[in-house]
């Protein structure tokens, strides 16, 4: 695919991610399509792992940091690398399996499992979610039982778009880019390489694929909106 198709097909990591909200920022703001970032995660955290303010952050376990202001479960399970940002919260058997970045004031609940992913400030992933090989931006939120899928059932690369307008990734595993402020609903499944924008709204029991751009609504019945035309 030619540069400027694709440059008109997907949004840019700095379209979909407010860099000033998460401590991957410098990775973050190199990378021009959010997809080359994900095989990054794991060296980014080791090295903010060495410039953490001592202050406020306190080792928990091998290659495992948590802010001394975050709230942990006894039940939840972390492995590293992981630094846990200051005031998050980690619920009740909470299961991080590594390479994972959580923001600022972050909620990672109830049963949930993350690998591979970088969580900005403010988000909430509260009930049930499985988020891999994923970034979720500022104060974006995951419904109840909502899933990002990382891996084709035909174990072939991931690729961004559909039908003739697809990017490919190169990476086996990719789940969602979710942009600052977007919403999806409870027990909806992001499919492989899924890129939402920001201020979206996914509806509940809804399967998204492909690129959903900025100020979009995805009902359940696969019908996408324009938030505005929506409201009008």
């Amino acid at each position: 695919m030619a540069s400027k198709e694709k440059e008109m097909l997907c949004p840019k990591t700095c379209e979909l991610i407010d860099f000033s909200h998460t401590l991957a920022s410098d990775m973050l703001s190199k990378c021009e399509y959010p997809w080359e970032a994900l095989p990054k995660i794991g060296e980014c955290i080791r090295y903010l792992m060495e410039n953490l303010d001592k202050d406020k952050y306190i080792q928990l376990s091998e290659d495992v940091w948590a802010a001394k202001s975050a709230s942990i479960a006894p039940s939840a399970l972390i492995n590293g690398p992981t630094i846990i940002g200051e005031n998050a919260e980690i619920r009740h058997c909470a299961y991080i399996r590594g390479s994972v970045l959580v923001g600022e004031g972050a909620v990672i609940g109830n049963s949930c499992e993350l690998k591979n992913a970088i969580i900005s400030d403010g988000v909430q992933v509260p009930h049930y979610n499985y988020v891999g090989d994923s970034i979720l931006g500022y104060k974006s939120h995951m419904g109840a039982g909502a899933v990002a899928s990382n891996f084709r059932l035909d174990k072939k690369a991931v690729n961004v778009g559909l039908g003739d307008n697809k990017i490919p990734t190169g990476l086996r595993k990719m789940g969602v880019i979710l942009g600052d402020y977007s919403e999806v609903g409870c027990n909806s499944v992001l499919y492989p390489g899924t890129v939402i924008g920001r201020r979206c709204l996914v509806y509940p029991l809804t399967g998204v694929r492909g690129i959903v751009y900025e100020d979009s609504i995805v009902k359940s019945n696969g019908e996408t909106v324009h938030r505005k035309a929506e409201n009008n």
